[in-house]
């Protein structure tokens, strides 16, 4: 079970400023390796106080500097809020200056308002994504990208710096749709995904991706990737406290975000199944889903944190974890205990997972 550290950049802080959050969370990343994490990923997101990284290349360029051993992983690039040529660039570029330690991530993108903001059509995000990725995924290995595709006409062109290295076994899709898992194993790339639910709902998608892979290319997928929220603490009522309280907190701000209250997924092209989950919460109510969402996520003690992560590994096999520890506002303070307790009682043991 390989450990990443998951940056979300969100400031639901009372007392921080836009600045000083982002460097507060940036620092989480330089302590990972200190600490022996095996990976650390920056998101993107855009024109919200949910997270605020627009572009996760970048911070990844810092962190390559600050360190010398961690891998770094784009979680994600939103490849139709971005130009596929200057993607394959900056990453070629970002793998360059980190000497090989890249991991590519991509995704689609499910906010709204982010569309809204960089004057795209959702109804075209499904197209845009797949001819996006094609392109990227064979620049990456060719060192050429063209394309005659109907959203991104490319004349041909050289990438200069030219890529070193194959990254066949370095990118990663998100998937949290059925489409999306069918794109990720189309693709032959590594799934990604968030822990909303227990994971056993999430199964029947990863045993999908699975073998539409094998079908797809005659190889066994490596395993697949959880991002996960918790809380660490050596007592478990304070542990349960402050994670069902931030939890919560987060919760609502995914729903804030994603207009998951609304019931504009049904009538986009590519989300209609995000509308069953956005039913759901609204029949549920909010704050029983919130305590639900709560209740998937691996927070308590190490004890209590390693049980949960060695259950979820008997119910879905093979499985990476990427763990977020700064979420909601929770206190710095609070994230740096969670952060030092994990790192020191239970990574050691998830080795032996």
């Amino acid at each position: 079970m390989k450990v990443g550290v998951l940056l979300v950049f969100q400031n639901w802080h009372q007392d921080l400023s836009d600045e000083e959050m982002f460097r507060a969370e940036i620092r989480l990343g330089e302590m990972a390796e200190t600490l022996g994490y095996d990976s650390v990923w920056s998101v993107e997101h855009h024109f919200d106080d949910y997270s605020m990284c627009p572009d996760a290349t970048q911070s990844l360029s810092y962190l390559a500097g600050r360190t010398s051993t961690i891998t770094l992983g784009t979680g994600a690039v939103i490849l139709p809020w971005n130009d596929p040529l200057r993607v394959a660039e900056k990453i070629t570029m970002l793998d360059h200056l980190a000497e090989g330690r890249l991991v590519f991530g991509m995704g689609r993108g499910l906010a709204k308002m982010e569309y809204t903001g960089f004057r795209q059509d959702m109804n075209e995000a499904r197209e845009r994504f797949d001819e996006a990725a094609a392109m990227i995924t064979a620049a990456l290995e060719t060192g050429v990208m063209e394309s005659d595709g109907p959203f991104y006409p490319q004349p041909r062109v050289e990438l200069r710096p030219r890529p070193s290295r194959s990254f066949k076994d370095r990118t990663y899709s998100v998937a949290m749709s059925p489409d999306s898992v069918d794109a990720a194993a189309a693709l032959g790339v590594r799934m990604m995904t968030f822990l909303q639910t227990p994971i056993a709902d999430a199964l029947p998608s990863v045993d999908r991706y699975r073998q539409l892979f094998r079908d797809a290319h005659g190889t066994e997928p490596e395993p697949p990737t959880f991002s996960e929220f918790l809380y660490c603490h050596t007592d478990a009522a304070e542990a349960e406290d402050v994670a069902r309280r931030y939890l919560s907190q987060y919760f609502l701000s995914v729903v804030k975000h994603y207009e998951f209250s609304g019931t504009h997924f049904g009538q986009t092209k590519g989300y209609q199944a995000y509308d069953e989950g956005a039913r759901m919460i609204r029949e549920a109510g909010l704050d029983a889903a919130a305590a639900a969402y709560a209740d998937a996520q691996p927070w308590g003690t190490p004890d209590q944190i390693v049980e949960k992560l060695a259950a979820q590994k008997s119910v879905m096999g093979d499985l990476d974890v990427n763990m977020v520890f700064s979420y909601a506002g929770l206190p710095f303070d609070k994230v740096d205990e969670s952060f030092t307790l994990f790192s020191k009682e239970v990574l050691p043991a998830l080795r032996e997972l």
